[in-house]
């Protein structure tokens, strides 16, 4: 799996990165989906000795176009999981008061402490994205910011905290069939916003901007994973791989009861 990791000072075209590949996986979606499966109950068992230990932080950032499947993998790969030690954080439109601060002070506020893994569902990349496209901030204040983002996670890595950034790539075609798919399931329809249709124009500044800040912000403490997401499966089986063989890496082991307790009998 680290065939989707970006190396540091690499440049970045997402036109040669297969949204639909499946690496040397043999199997096909139901042998995928099983391997989750079983990657899941891993994860349970890590996720709980990483919060029992109270050493390790664990900050997993989602970034993608619309329909790109950051809520599916939260869903996917993390059923069943202790939400003790896990949280979501969403970063939407910012509020009067986060606009009043610098653009990292909401962001900081949500990182994992120990024992947690926090995952960002969008995230501090927003502010050299979204921003980016619409022509809200120079291309020099969008390099100055990749700058503070990459000391910003330099700190945090410094601090304990391991970083996993996914990049979940899809194609044009495959977000059509999302969204039309969207529009034609009464139960899904809710998810649909007309203003996608906008950003689905501006696709090739998006895929420029991503280019742009993976290039400046995958780093050896912050590597960035372009996640090939066209199969949902595969998605979730990457992503999957990749955290629990990083929580193994670890060497994690519960701890010793403060005091000995042997001859304690419970009446």
């Amino acid at each position: 799996m680290e065939r989707y990791k970006v190396t540091s000072g690499t440049s970045v075209d997402l036109s040669q990165w297969d949204p639909r590949d499946t690496g040397d996986f043999d199997g096909g979606k139901k042998d995928g989906q099983k391997e989750v499966g079983k990657l899941n109950k891993e994860l349970e068992e890590l996720q709980e000795m990483l919060y029992a230990e109270h050493k390790h932080k664990v900050l997993i950032v989602l970034q993608g176009m619309d329909t790109a499947g950051k809520d599916g993998v939260i869903r996917r790969v993390f059923e069943g999981v202790n939400p003790q030690g896990v949280k979501v954080a969403s970063f939407k439109v910012p509020t009067a008061e986060e606009l009043s601060r610098d653009y990292l002070w909401r962001i900081h506020k949500m990182v994992p402490g120990k024992g947690e893994i926090v995952i960002f569902n969008r995230s501090h990349y927003e502010d050299v994205l979204v921003v980016r496209v619409h022509g809200m901030v120079s291309p020099e204040l969008c390099r100055r910011r990749y700058r503070e983002i990459v000391d910003f996670e330099r700190m945090l890595a410094d601090n304990g905290t391991l970083i996993l950034k996914f990049y979940l790539n899809i194609s044009l075609e495959e977000q059509k069939e999302r969204l039309q798919a969207r529009l034609d399931d009464p139960q899904k329809i809710w998810k649909f916003n007309p203003g996608d249709l906008g950003e689905r124009k501006l696709w090739p500044d998006y895929m420029q901007a991503y280019e742009e800040a993976i290039e400046a912000t995958s780093t050896g403490f912050a590597p960035w994973y372009i996640i090939p997401s066209d199969r949902k499966w595969y998605r979730d089986l990457v992503i999957a791989t990749l955290l629990v063989k990083s929580l193994k890496d670890f060497k994690m082991s519960f701890p010793p009861p403060e005091e000995n307790l042997d001859g304690i009998v419970i009446e």
